[in-house]
This record gives structure tokens, C-alpha cells and sequence, in this order.
């Protein structure tokens, strides 16, 4: 006879639902052990995935039943996890800041390369191509693609150049008044971008909220029931 699982799963995911809401009447006890669960949860999942997809099979097992040329290829990649290891402590955390370094600049290299090659160039090259021009004039359709891409351009080269801090020294630090116009440009477009990301974030949390309380309900009646 198998134990049926929801007996367990409901009334443990109504209490978290609780303590979690608690929070609207303010920062209580039941709200951080709450919290600390799911930290707790989501460290231990993600152990267990770097252990079953990186440590065990791509190093565990080429340093135990692998060749002399998997080993020897292994030695620099330990020698960068021990000395990752040093930022545990106090005293040894100076031997994990070049293993840090490198990785924040690998990942930062990484990033902007897809950024300019999968996004920025992309959209230049669709944007100002002549024979994309002209088909999409046909129809309304080609007309708002077209749109489209000169306003994310055009938005995109604004944005940048509200970052561009260089002026002349004449002017005693102060921008031109094209700079000036380009960057209040700019500054728009950032607070679009901005407050889209605030709303997506909003709409995610409120369907959240209604996807709990819509499960509260139907535990609470399903017990009545």
C-alpha cells in the first residue's frame, strides 16, 4: 500500500503559504524561517546538480578511471578549485581573488560577445539593410517590423551614448547641447526599459499571489469538503 503523497505535500505547502503571506502584516519569525527554507532548499538542489553534472562526471571519474591525458588536463582546473576554495577563510581568501577575477571577466566577456554578436549587430545590419527597406514597405506588416527595428536602434545608440561621459574641457565639464538632447533621449528610453522590467516583475508577483491564494482556497474547501 503506497502512502499517498498529498497528505504530506498539501499541508506542508499550505503552512509555507502562510508563513510566506505573513509577511503582509509585517517582518516576523514564521516570514524568515520561511525564507531560510528556501535558501536552504535551493542551496542544497543546487549542490546536488553541480555534483551529479560537473564534479562526479567531468572530474571524479576522468581523475579516477581516466587516461594520464585526461588527468594532466584536470590539473589546472583543481589547482583553480583549491585555490577557490581560499576564499572560505580569512586568511587564504588572497588566493581565490585571481580565480574571481578571471571568472567575472570571463563571464563580463562572455556576456557583452553575445550581446554585440547575437543582438547589436543583428539588428544594424536588419535595420539599415536596402532590399529589407524596400520589401517591408509592401505591406503594413514589413512597415512595423521595420518600425520596430529603427526604434530599438535608435534607442540602443541613444542609451549608449547617455553613458558617454567625454566633454570638451572648454566648456568646463559640460555637454554640448546635441550631447545633451541625446542623452535626455536616452535617459527616456532607460526609463521605458525600466519601467516595463517593473512591470513584468509586478504582473509575474501578482500571478503568483493569485496561484497561491487560488490553492488556499481550494485546500481549505477541499478539506470541508
Amino acid at each position: 500500500m503506497t502512502f499517498p503523497l498529498d497528505l504530506i505535500s498539501g499541508p506542508v505547502a499550505f503552512l509555507i503559504t502562510v508563513m510566506i503571506l505573513s509577511y503582509l502584516v509585517g517582518d516576523n519569525p514564521l516570514f524568515r524561517l520561511a525564507s531560510y527554507l528556501f535558501v536552504g532548499v535551493a542551496a542544497g538542489y543546487v549542490a546536488a546538480v553541480a555534483w551529479h553534472q560537473v564534479l562526479y562526471p567531468r572530474l571524479i571519474v576522468p581523475l579516477v578511471f581516466g587516461d594520464m591525458t585526461e588527468r594532466m588536463l584536470l590539473i589546472f582546473p583543481l589547482l583553480l578549485s583549491v585555490m577557490l576554495l581560499g576564499t572560505l577563510t580569512p586568511r587564504l581568501s588572497r588566493m581565490g581573488r585571481p580565480v574571481l577575477a578571471m571568472m567575472v571577466g570571463v563571464g563580463a566577456a562572455v556576456a557583452v560577445g553575445g550581446v554585440v554578436t547575437g543582438t547589436l549587430i543583428p539588428l544594424v545590419v536588419e535595420t539599415v539593410s536596402l532590399p529589407a527597406a524596400s520589401d517591408a514597405m509592401r505591406d503594413a506588416a514589413g512597415m512595423e517590423r521595420l518600425l520596430d527595428g529603427v526604434v530599438v536602434l535608435v534607442g540602443t545608440l541613444v542609451t549608449l551614448l547617455y553613458f558617454q561621459f567625454g566633454v570638451n574641457p572648454r566648456r568646463q565639464g559640460k555637454r554640448s547641447r546635441l550631447m545633451s538632447g541625446v542623452a535626455w533621449l536616452g535617459q527616456v528610453f532607460i526609463a521605458i526599459a525600466l519601467g516595463v522590467l517593473f512591470a513584468g516583475a509586478f504582473a509575474a508577483a501578482f500571478g503568483s499571489l493569485v496561484e497561491r491564494v487560488t490553492f488556499l482556497y481550494d485546500f481549505i474547501f477541499s478539506l470541508i469538503g
